[in-house]
C-alpha cells in the first residue's frame, strides 16, 4: 500500500488555483459496507455538496462537469473500490488529480478553496507514527517504511545489496575445521582454524552490513525518523557497530524472518516503537504546559500564523474536526479571522498545520481533553 510521502505533501500545498477541492471519506476494506456500496455513497454525497458550492461560485454547468468529472468516473469504477483501506483522500484542480488510499479513518468532509487541505493526513507522521523496519537476513535484505496502519516496502535499487554473496562473493563461508596438524600429548588430533574461520566469518559479515549503511545513508541521509532493526540477535550485535544512521533503536526485534511474515513484521514492529511515539506526545504536551504564558508558547491564531510562516514552530496541537477561518498576509504581517470560510478565506488551521510540518515541526490532532490549553484550538509550541 503507498503511503502518501512528505514530498507529496509538498508539492499539493504548491498547487494553486480558483477552484482546489479536497474530498476525504472514511471506507472500509471488506465486508457489508463494500458490498453495499456504502463508500460510494458517501463520495456521492461529498461530490454532490462541492457540487452546490460550485454553483454558488457562479461556475458555469460545462465547467462543473468538466472538473468533478475524473471525481465521477471513480462512483462506476467497481476494482478501484475493491482495493481500500480505511480512509480515501481526493485533490482535484483544473489540471490535476491525485487520490490516496489511506490507514486513516478519516471524517467525510469537503473543502473548495483555492488550495488544497491537507491537515487530515498529518497523523501518518505524526501520533500514529512514521518509521523503518531494516528486515536483516544474510541472504535477504529488505527496508520497509511502516505506521502504526501499515507496511510497504521502499524500493531501494542498487543501492543496498540484497545479499551478502552480492558483496563477498559467492565463497563468504569459511570451514570451521579447516586443517590437521599433530596431535596433542593424548594422541588426540588437533585442529586449527576454528576460531580464525568465526573470525573471518564475523568480519566478512560486517563487510556486508557496512555496505547496506552506506546505501542506507545515501538513501535516508536527510531523514530522521526512527528504524528498528528485524533480525537474529548475533546479526544485530555486528550490525549496530558498523550502522551510522542517527535514529537506530537499540531494541530489535529478535526473529527468524525466514518463518515471519510481513503483517506478522508489522504488529512486532509496532509494538516495540508504539512506547517512543506516545512517550514524545506526551513530552512536548509537558513542555508546552510548562512553558505557557510565556514567549516560547500561544494559543492565539494571529501570532501562531505568522510563526509558521517564519518556522519557527517546534510543535503544534490542534484540536481534532475543528477549524478556524480567516486570511493573512505574509507580507504585510496581517491575519484576519473570519466566522465562517468565505470565498476570499481560507482554512487558517489547514495552512499552520501544512508550513509547520513542511518546515521540521511535529503536528498533533488531539481531541479537546487532550489538548495541553483545551481553551483554545490551536496551542504552539516554538523552537525558541
Amino acid at each position: 500500500m503507498a503511503l502518501i510521502t512528505k514530498k507529496e505533501i509538498e508539492e499539493l500545498e504548491g498547487i494553486h488555483s480558483e477552484s482546489c477541492i479536497s474530498i476525504f471519506i472514511p471506507t472500509h476494506r471488506a465486508g457489508e459496507e463494500v458490498l453495499k456500496g456504502k463508500d460510494i455513497l458517501l463520495l456521492k454525497n461529498q461530490l454532490k455538496e462541492v457540487k452546490s458550492k460550485l454553483e454558488q461560485e457562479e461556475m458555469g454547468p460545462r465547467e462543473i462537469d468538466t472538473l468533478i468529472a475524473p471525481i465521477q468516473e471513480l462512483l462506476d469504477d467497481s476494482e478501484f473500490w475493491r482495493h481500500q483501506s480505511d480512509g480515501l483522500a481526493i485533490f482535484r484542480s483544473d489540471s490535476f488529480l491525485k487520490k490516496y488510499t489511506l490507514p486513516v479513518h478519516f471524517k467525510a468532509f469537503n473543502y473548495l478553496a483555492n488550495g488544497f487541505y491537507l491537515k487530515p493526513v498529518l497523523p501518518m507522521f505524526t501520533g500514529d507514527g512514521n518509521f523503518y523496519v531494516l528486515a536483516l537476513e544474510l541472504e535477504n535484505v529488505r527496508l520497509y517504511e511502516q505506521t502504526r496502519h501499515s507496511i510497504v516496502e521502499v524500493v531501494v535499487d542498487d543501492l543496498i545489496p540484497s545479499r551478502m554473496e552480492d558483496r563477498v562473493g559467492y565463497d563468504y563461508e569459511p570451514k570451521s575445521l579447516q586443517y590437521k596438524s599433530g596431535a596433542d600429548a593424548q594422541g588426540r588430533a588437533m585442529y586449527h582454524g576454528h576460531a580464525e574461520g568465526d573470525r573471518n566469518r564475523k568480519n566478512e559479515i560486517a563487510r556486508y552490513f557496512r555496505a547496506i549503511d552506506k546505501g542506507l545513508m545515501t538513501l535516508l541521509k536527510d531523514d530522521n525518523k526512527p528504524m528498528i532493526v528485524a533480525s537474529q540477535d548475533y546479526l544485530f550485535s555486528i550490525y549496530k557497530d558498523e550502522n551510522s544512521y542517527q535514529h537506530l533503536l537499540d531494541n530489535p526485534i529478535n526473529c527468524n524472518l525466514s518463518e515471519t511474515d510481513k503483517l506478522l513484521l508489522h504488529e512486532m514492529a509496532w509494538e516495540k516503537v508504539a512506547p517512543i511515539f506516545d512517550e514524545e506526545r506526551k513530552e512536548k504536551v509537558e513542555t508546552f504546559r510548562q512553558y505557557d504564558s510565556t514567549g516560547r508558547t500561544s494559543s492565539e491564531i494571529e501570532h501562531v500564523v505568522l510563526a509558521a510562516l517564519d518556522g519557527k514552530i517546534d510543535t503544534l496541537f490542534i484540536q481534532n474536526s475543528a477549524d478556524i477561518y480567516g486570511i493573512y498576509d505574509p507580507e504585510k504581517r496581517f491575519v484576519r479571522v473570519d466566522e465562517d470560510l468565505l470565498p476570499s478565506s481560507v482554512s487558517l488551521l489547514n495552512k499552520v498545520a501544512i508550513k509547520t510540518f513542511l518546515n521540521g515541526g511535529k503536528v498533533y490532532l488531539l481531541e479537546k481533553d487532550e489538548m495541553p490549553n483545551p481553551y483554545s484550538k490551536v496551542n504552539a509550541l516554538y523552537r525558541y
